[in-house]
């Protein structure tokens, strides 16, 4: 009896839900991402490396773990607080196709799955799967690119279980300020705005030494920072004969400048602010301005899927339209 009673009182939170006046801020962007996010391309990619669940208990549906992850990410949340969620809130627990009365993921599944996908690379792969996504709805071009990096901090405290700082992380120097982290580099159009590349290093290792793997081969023009100066002349990019550099001055340097050189700085600056665009999405709107793993290689997983997603908002007036 006490089991019925439990399942009429589920049943009854679930219709209050449908039949509430009002959607909160947190429903409003899971209907957001549920029409953006190609589910069907991503799931499919995922697939092939799934665990059938031969032996022992059932796996999750992928559809319903790929959207528990998903939400972790966009919320910034450990594996605990991600379950804590699913069973506090409703329109989590919706979107992924999930019940209270039913089996809920708990930590260890949602940490599980989290390695699952760090184990097979799947990361990049999902990334550059959206970029297809993106492509086919005209969205990526690849005319010009803008590259740039953003420092994202990690713990510098060695009050841990080691006692050590992160050994794949380091300190730099920006100003006149030092920052202990990782660099994340990007590549996108100077279109859109949409990030076409991505690659993760310690916080010491310079912008310039990373760009040749920031550009797709086909670019017209690149616009950078003052960081990048004299990027045109390392042997990797000597055959980039017919591409058109455009790195900005020193701030030095530009006060030194004739009316005409200025204007034209300024016009650099207007095409390499669209790079800036990305950054806000994932350091702001995805509360991703420190780390949360150890090592780069957990990091750069969720950095790509979370480039994939600040793309598809980016790109969003243009695929709805």
């Amino acid at each position: 009896i006490g089991f019925v009673a439990t399942m009429d009182q589920i049943t009854f939170s679930e219709a209050e839900y449908q039949n509430k006046k009002r959607k909160t801020r947190r429903e409003i962007f899971l209907e957001r991402m549920e029409k953006l996010i190609p589910w069907k391309q991503l799931e499919k990619k995922i697939a092939r490396y799934y665990p059938k669940g031969q032996n022992g208990r059932p796996p999750y549906p992928l559809s319903a773990m790929l959207r528990v992850h998903c939400m972790q990410l966009f919320y910034n949340l450990s594996d605990p607080a991600m379950e804590d969620a699913l069973y506090e809130i409703e329109s989590m627990r919706r979107f992924a196709g999930l019940r209270l009365s039913e089996r809920l993921p708990d930590e260890t599944t949602i940490l599980n799955f989290r390695h699952f996908l760090e184990s097979h690379g799947l990361g990049k792969v999902l990334f550059k799967e959206v970029n297809k996504h993106l492509e086919k709805n005209g969205l990526i071009l690849r005319e010009g690119s803008i590259v740039d990096a953003t420092i994202i901090s990690a713990p510098s405290s060695t009050k841990n279980s080691t006692g050590k700082r992160d050994p794949e992380m380091h300190q730099t120097r920006k100003g006149n300020q030092w920052y202990f982290g990782m660099k994340m580099h990007i590549g996108v159009d100077d279109t859109l705005g949409l990030i076409h590349s991505v690659e993760t290093t310690p916080a010491n290792v310079s912008d310039i030494a990373v760009t040749g793997k920031l550009l797709h081969g086909s670019e017209r023009r690149v616009f950078g920072d003052a960081g990048y100066m004299g990027v045109m002349k390392r042997p990797e990019h000597q055959h980039r004969e017919d591409t058109e550099w455009f790195i900005a001055r020193r701030p030095g340097q530009r006060r030194t400048l004739d009316a005409y050189r200025q204007e034209a700085e300024k016009a650099k600056a207007s095409v390499r602010a669209k790079v800036e665009h990305p950054f806000r999405y994932i350091k702001q709107v995805f509360g991703y301005s420190k780390v949360r793993y150890r090592g780069l290689a957990k990091n750069n997983s969720r950095l790509h899927l979370l480039a994939a997603f600040s793309n598809l908002m980016m790109g969003e007036k243009y695929l709805l339209a």
